[in-house]
């Protein structure tokens, strides 16, 4: 049975994936459909009183299981910020209040007083919680209360959904699984940005293009196997046992073991070597170099090799290889 993690939309899912024999799919509900369920019922609070996770269905999304989940620390964060960006924008549009009703030269005029609006409800996105009054001599505003308490309720909640039955896993590995998409976009993330470049593609013959997405998938398979190879000198957990120990459950944010966290605040191994990013790591190793040495005077040459520093020795010892 094959599953797989990944962002999907409903049509998607009935195009493709259904009744794909020996195919499974792992997907996560948009805000929409979230806000369908609150609506039919199907997610309370209450679930959530022990628990931070609680398998529901619905009649929405029939044949699939339904994983809610409700991360209480994402919640109070989104809580925080939503009223600092509804606080900020009620600064910017207070201004235009006092600006329209000043007796100097005030702002006056529809178009104006709106254009003025717009652009200032704007800037942090809020404009869609605030009731906005315009005349040609006058703006007033307030908060949508009701629309702000609606969005308020699905702070912290996210619904996994998948075709995957109970007898082949559980709940909480569902979710664990559907999490896993994070290690696909940032592999993703590697391959066409940061590391390896795979766009542009410049390319045109399609043979040539198979080369070299090929070339940069290999590419990635080789820093892949370093990267492992690297953990105790690269900023990676490497006891992931005590990391999933520290961790209250699947929903909540992932931890740092504690030698992991040591190894971040001295930026040192246990045994006294520098932890650094991979990047690093290879500009590192990209000082040794072979010299070509060439005698004049007796018409000679020989190759000199760069002596590796301690610090790059124990690199290679890591990734299994011999200094020349």
């Amino acid at each position: 049975m094959t599953y797989r993690a990944i962002a999907l939309t409903t049509a998607r899912i009935n195009e493709d994936l259904r009744g794909v024999e020996g195919l499974d799919w792992i997907s996560a509900l948009r805000t929409e459909g979230i806000r369908k369920l609150v609506g039919a019922g199907a997610i309370q609070m209450s679930l959530f009183d022990k628990q931070d996770l609680a398998e529901v269905s619905s009649e929405l999304f029939p044949g699939e299981r339904l994983v809610v989940c409700r991360n209480l620390a994402l919640a109070e964060e989104r809580a925080r910020k939503r009223e600092e960006l509804l606080a900020a924008t009620e600064k910017k549009l207070e201004a235009i209040r006092v600006a329209t009703s000043r007796t100097r030269n005030p702002l006056q005029g529809e178009q104006a007083i709106a254009l003025r609006a717009g652009k200032e409800v704007g800037k942090f996105k809020m404009a869609k919680h605030f009731e906005l009054t315009i005349t040609k001599d006058s703006f007033s505003y307030c908060r949508k209360e009701k629309q702000i308490q609606e969005e308020a309720a699905l702070d912290g909640l996210y619904v996994v959904r998948t075709s995957v039955g109970k007898q082949q896993m559980a709940s909480d590995s569902v979710v664990a699984n559907y999490k896993s998409l994070a290690k696909v976009e940032r592999a993703f993330r590697c391959m066409k940005t940061i590391d390896l470049s795979l766009r542009p593609i410049y390319h045109r013959n399609e043979e040539r293009i198979r080369s070299h997405v090929f070339i940069c998938m290999l590419a990635y398979y080789v820093e892949w196997h370093m990267r492992e190879k690297l953990r105790p000198v690269l900023f990676a957990e490497e006891n992931h046992e005590a990391a999933d120990e520290a961790r209250q459950s699947v929903v909540s944010p992932a931890q740092r073991s504690s030698s992991a966290k040591r190894k971040d605040a001295r930026r040192r191994t246990d045994d006294g070597h520098p932890v650094q990013s991979f990047r690093d790591i290879l500009h590192d190793l990209a000082t040794l170099c072979r010299n070509r040495i060439r005698i004049s005077s007796v018409n000679a040459e020989y190759d000199k090799l760069t002596t590796p520093t301690p610090y790059q020795e124990h690199v290679l010892e890591l990734l299994g290889i011999a200094p020349a």
